[in-house]
């Protein structure tokens, strides 16, 4: 497979982020330095993205439609998990994204004050998604819904770069194995290629995590080696992105990373929504 296909307003492509919001979110994470709840973190780092896409794909004129991005929320319920002006919606251009956040907060970071010390600064952070912590985990249901929003999609887009999926995860799925319902999404492609199923699984373990491996042994539980299988190979522009980043990658590398921490979440997501070739 090629995943080479330029990626411009007449040919975008698509992001769709699956986003656990079980009970169990509401934990900390348990590696790194990070004790903030999990629910927290991911919401931050996908708001934290999302903006990062809307620069990326902002021009003189305004945000160009590069992409479409869905955030699909499962928990007590299934489905989009946009706030504000875009709620209810599966998949939104990103100009669109970039017009309607549902409300702008302010935080504060630490920045250089120029005598070899730090203070806060503060800034503006824009947010289109909140973070939830209730239910179980419905992931059957969860790639199935993704299946369907992304093959109406692709009826429209069948020569884009295909689509990415990333789901983030802390527990096992509640309604089954997940196997067939990711096999029959990763079955979905464009005439570039099938599309890319990434996944991140967060954890309350005080472990290191395990990041893009290329094979299951050393992973610590059946779960954990399910995830591993049903995880996409990463493409090779995406280990060139891991490599030059430090990671150790092989060619067998999958889009999958085990007892993330937050900082972990944020590097794979970087990395898993890296363009090939944007125009």
């Amino acid at each position: 497979m090629a995943y080479t296909a330029e990626i411009s307003r007449s040919n975008p492509s698509v992001f769709l982020f699956l986003i656990d919001q079980s009970g169990s979110m509401d934990d900390a994470f348990g590696s790194g330095e990070s004790k903030r709840k999990k629910a927290d973190g991911v919401a931050d780092a996908v708001n934290r993205l999302l903006q990062n896409l809307v620069i990326k794909c902002a021009k003189s004129e305004g945000v160009r439609d590069y992409y479409s991005v869905g955030v699909l929320g499962y928990g007590s319920q299934v489905g989009p998990a946009f706030t504000g002006a875009l709620a209810g919606r599966d998949l939104v251009p990103i100009s669109e994204i970039a017009d309607n956040p549902a409300r702008i907060d302010e935080r504060t970071k630490k920045v250089d004050d120029g005598a070899g010390g730090l203070v806060d600064q503060s800034v503006k952070f824009p947010v289109w998604f909140d973070p939830t912590a209730k239910g179980g985990t419905p992931m059957v249901q969860a790639l199935t819904k993704a299946r369907d929003a992304l093959s109406d999609w692709l009826g429209d887009h069948g020569d884009a770069f295909p689509p990415i999926v990333i789901n983030i995860t802390d527990g096992e799925s509640t309604d089954g194995d997940p196997s067939n319902a990711a096999e029959a999404l990763r079955g979905l492609a464009t005439s570039d290629g099938e599309l890319l199923l990434f996944n991140a699984h967060l954890s309350s373990r005080e472990e290191a995590p395990v990041e893009f491996p290329d094979q299951e042994e050393g992973l610590p539980d059946q779960y954990a080696k399910l995830l591993f299988r049903i995880s996409s190979d990463l493409p090779g522009y995406m280990r060139a992105a891991a490599g030059a980043e430090g990671y150790q990658i092989s060619d067998g590398a999958k889009g999958f990373v085990f007892n993330a921490d937050l900082v972990s979440v944020i590097r794979f997501l970087d990395i898993g929504t890296r363009p090939s070739n944007l125009r």
